[in-house]
């Protein structure tokens, strides 16, 4: 019962924008790179991809066009992380079809950027305070 409800749950959070949709396109990882955790993207608008670029202490595939920058992070990513309104998540890296390209490639075996330094990076260079649920969030630490 409780693994349906937790299925439903997470269905009911994926489904904003599922894969395969018309008018979207999955970004095209190298074939050289493991993507054994699936893939997700996080769109933040062009006019920040150099600084983020610069300021991520490692960087996954990164693709972009006119209007976004994608980052490529492990499947799930959004869970539990209240991304800027300015951001957008597309899961399974299925994201408008204006073909972005490839404008990074990582030295490692792994195409993803981490998903906690991009979130607190874009969350800066948006002016949003992070904003995570209470279950991963900072806790409170009472003293004995």
């Amino acid at each position: 019962m409780l693994k349906n409800a937790m299925n439903h749950f997470l269905g009911h959070r994926r489904s904003r924008e599922p894969a395969g949709s018309p008018g979207r396109v999955q970004l095209p990882l190298p074939t050289t790179l493991s993507a054994s955790l699936g893939c997700d993207a996080v769109g933040v608008p062009a006019r920040h991809g150099f600084r983020l670029m610069s300021h991520l202490p490692r960087t996954g595939c990164v693709f972009a066009d006119t209007e976004r920058w994608w980052w490529i992070v492990p499947a799930g990513s959004d869970l539990d992380l209240d991304w800027p309104e300015q951001v957008a998540y597309a899961r399974g890296a299925c994201v408008p079809a204006v073909r972005p390209r490839l404008i990074h490639q990582p030295d490692s075996r792994t195409p993803y950027t981490p998903p906690i330094p991009l979130f607190l990076m874009v969350c800066q260079v948006t002016g949003v305070t992070p904003s995570w649920t209470q279950a991963y969030g900072p806790r409170a630490v009472s003293a004995p």
